[in-house]
């Protein structure tokens, strides 16, 4: 389970962060591609296990699944790409070439301080 070693990852930034700001982490938005294959209620359940006992306990995750993208060969328009109907957006037409896929990104934390 590789929601593991992101959620271990995220929470030690996250502490860092907020040993520096002397405050509490309340939320955090993390955003990642469609590909990622990130679980997000296994990334939540990972989170909850690792920040236990620490200052992230109790911390809320927003995960947010950026769309694939590709553009068009034909009418050179860049799509999100429906994965059941692989088609572009404006034409119709199947030749098109996928986009890289949102990595994932630690988009925002919210603090609070006592």
């Amino acid at each position: 389970m590789h929601e593991a070693g992101i959620a271990q990852s995220l929470l030690a930034i996250i502490s860092e962060e907020a040993a520096r700001q002397n405050a509490r982490p309340i939320s955090a938005k993390i955003s990642c591609g469609t590909l990622s294959g990130v679980n997000d209620e296994a990334l939540r359940f990972a989170a909850e296990a690792i920040a236990k006992d620490t200052p992230c306990e109790g911390i809320k995750l927003e995960i947010e699944h950026k769309p694939l993208q590709a553009q068009c060969r034909d009418c050179n328009i860049t799509f999100d790409v429906e994965l059941s109907q692989p088609r572009c957006s404006a034409c119709g037409g199947e030749n098109f070439k996928l986009l890289p896929d949102a990595g994932l990104i630690l988009e925002e934390v919210e603090f609070q301080t006592d």
